[in-house]
């Protein structure tokens, strides 16, 4: 934990009282799933998507369809929440798009949130059978600095879609990164777009330098000031599901993240890293915080994984391809981290 400020101090601790008093101490470990690695617009200056090759399809960089099902299955029995559903605008059809949520319901039994861009009327009423809401990729409030980090993604056309999904009764999340030059008094221009649009959940995510970005060499932004915006939020708005997003050089501030009002934990690639010492330090930093997380990072399941597969009514092609998939590749690898941090800890 860092020195704190009195003043700060006091904003942690009564910020760590209007959460627990909402939502007492368990939390969630979220795993955003991408069906894609492009993007049609591709020109946020913050985000890896705006160093790949200049007019590259966005459909180029697809997911397969059993490599995103495999997934959601795999993140269904570890106990996982599902940030949201999302990838490149552009990369896939509105039909492939209703195709692979309609599977992933199945799959997890819930509707999901989905990120794919500001969404007409019409299509956020044809995906609201699989949706529970749309999250909208903010990122920064501060109309400057917007125009600076998101050129060709306006704000407007969220703020549209925000107030037709309302319509359709749907929730609506947003995204905001600290780190990229917001000021702290653009606290309040975030309070009152959460207040205009009923914004119901909040992921804020702490700044990853990408190679080949503007934002490349930057410092990234530490722990207390990543904690100092999840405190405000929590203290304006008791009942908001806020997340913290972090990376795998970042385990240590997750106990000072969910102690100011955190309701769950993402960013960190879970299926990569499964088991490593990266994963247990973040469970340990759960226990530090005196919070208890649904699901694991560590423990695998003794269950019958292909079992999981055949109860979907899927073709019998793509059962077999997932299965492959869940088996050859999540399941073999997460085996061989949990096995190799074993022989080290007996070492």
């Amino acid at each position: 934990m860092p020195i704190l400020t009195a003043e700060t101090k006091s904003l942690f601790e009564n910020a760590n009282k209007i959460h627990e008093k909402n939502f007492g101490k368990e939390i969630a470990f979220e795993r955003a799933i991408f069906f894609s690695w492009g993007c049609s617009i591709g020109d946020c200056t913050f985000c890896y998507m705006s160093t790949q090759p200049y007019g590259k399809n966005p459909q180029e960089t697809k997911r397969t369809t059993e490599s995103i099902l495999a997934e959601f299955i795999l993140a269904k029995n570890l106990g996982w929440d599902i940030g949201f559903f999302t990838g490149g605008i552009g990369a896939f059809t509105p039909e492939e798009i209703e195709s692979l949520l309609k599977a992933a319901y199945e799959i997890t039994q819930e509707k999901l949130w989905l990120s794919v861009g500001p969404l007409a009327k019409p299509f956020l009423k044809r995906y609201s059978p699989y949706i529970k809401g749309v999250v909208g990729s903010t990122e920064t409030i501060n109309p400057e600095l917007h125009k600076i980090v998101c050129p060709s993604k306006p704000l407007a056309p969220y703020e549209k879609m925000f107030l037709e999904a309302k319509e359709l009764e749907l929730d609506c999340a947003m995204t905001f990164i600290v780190g990229m030059g917001e000021k702290r008094e653009d606290i309040e221009l975030v309070k009152d777009f959460i207040k205009k649009y009923q914004i119901t959940k909040i992921h804020v995510y702490g700044l990853i330098p990408q190679k080949g970005t503007m934002f490349e060499h930057a410092a990234i932004p530490s722990a207390e000031e990543q904690a100092w915006w999840i405190a405000q939020l929590r203290i304006a708005f008791p009942k908001l599901d806020i997340q913290c997003g972090i990376w795998e050089n970042r385990a240590d501030r997750v106990a000072l993240l969910l102690s100011v009002g955190a309701n769950s934990i993402s960013k960190f690639q879970a299926t990569k890293l499964f088991g490593k010492k990266q994963a247990q330090d973040i469970e340990a930093q759960v226990k530090t915080a005196r919070r208890t997380m649904r699901g694991s990072l560590t423990k695998l399941p003794s269950i019958d994984w292909n079992k999981e597969v055949e109860k979907l009514s899927l073709d019998e092609d793509l059962k077999n391809k997932i299965k492959d998939k869940l088996n050859n590749e999540y399941l073999k690898r997460i085996k061989q981290n949990i096995q190799k941090i074993s022989l080290i800890q007996i070492q």
